[in-house]
């Protein structure tokens, strides 16, 4: 075992995918760790890691192309704010292709960006925008939350045979570490897991929501058992996992920093009243972000954010 941070586990899948396959590329802006292209990818900087201007428009098109005659790129765009003025080669093309061709045409490719509130870079750099693929029929959405998770879903987004958005938190970077094998794994796309076992209360979190609602847990420990669960991927979207869990606490919580009006946890919410209503005791809830653009401003930021404290608040009602 080793630690990784979550940059490392997911650079050393990229590394090890393009080692494995020859049609594996990437295209996109600050590839590499971050911001910076060290040793990883030296070796396949001549032919199959362009570092791009400031182009989401061409580069996701031309990789959106490219995924169509074979290969399989990976699309790499610097902030997740920036997807508005490429939307149209990811949710007009490669999302759709493969149905208006009849099955003939596969589109294998990784939209990677990261994305997400709490560094300080105000409206412009802040989104969480999750919602607006999921919406989108024909792609596949992952979030990891830490960096075992960060590594076997992009090998699995890379094998994958239709476009998959892979959104990673900028928090994440940063302060994830984790002890990870050597070698290889997989983390299947549409299996989510049980982070932490409990029984009265189910707490999904999403992406770095998880972080905050395992801490939250923690301090509920002894008060309130919660279990924790992580989706890991939006599309698809694991319901009997998330079923079962709701089936033993009886309650649901859903935490992520995307506005809570039409974000993800709504969508969950919506399927776990329409397949496991009888299974619930109480109300399911949503906690997510304010309905506002990000201000710069960071006392502003952390209080338009789900926060462990108030997610504490939000099991104790459950409670009640």
């Amino acid at each position: 075992m080793r630690e990784l941070t979550y940059t490392q586990a997911m650079s050393e899948a990229i590394r090890e995918e393009q080692e494995r396959d020859e049609t594996v590329f990437q295209i996109g802006e600050d590839i590499g760790p971050v911001r910076k292209r060290d040793r990883l990818w030296e070796q396949f900087a001549d032919n199959r890691t362009w570092q791009t201007p400031i182009s989401e428009s061409g580069f996701v098109g031309l990789a959106a192309g490219a995924a169509m005659t074979g290969l399989r790129p990976i699309a790499v765009i610097m902030y997740c704010d920036f997807v508005g003025v490429c939307m149209d080669p990811i949710v007009n093309q490669a999302a759709k292709v493969y149905l208006m061709s009849g099955g003939q045409i596969k589109v294998p490719m990784v939209i990677r960006t990261p994305a997400g509130a709490g560094t300080r870079e105000g409206g412009h750099h802040s989104g969480s925008l999750e919602s607006w693929f999921v919406h989108s029929p024909g792609l596949k959405v992952v979030m990891p939350s830490d960096p075992y998770d960060a590594k076997g879903l992009m090998k699995s987004a890379i094998r994958d045979d239709g476009p998959v958005v892979y959104i990673q938190h900028r928090i994440l970077h940063r302060l994830c570490k984790q002890e990870c094998p050597e070698g290889e794994w997989l983390v299947p796309l549409g299996e989510a897991a049980v982070k932490r076992e409990g029984s009265d209360v189910t707490v999904i979190g999403i992406s770095v929501g998880m972080m905050k609602v395992l801490e939250a847990a923690e301090k509920l420990d002894g008060e309130i058992s919660v279990e924790v669960v992580d989706p890991r991927s939006l599309v698809p979207l694991d319901m009997d996992t998330i079923l079962a869990s709701v089936g033993k606490t009886g309650r649901l919580l859903v935490v992520h920093d995307a506005p809570r009006r039409g974000g993800v946890g709504a969508e969950i919410v919506r399927r776990v009243t329409e397949e496991g209503f009888d299974l619930l005791k109480k109300p399911p809830k949503v906690l997510g972000g304010l309905n506002t653009p990000m201000p710069y401003s960071a006392p502003l930021e952390d209080a338009c954010l789900p926060q462990p404290d108030g997610i504490v608040n939000a099991v104790r009602e459950m409670l009640d």
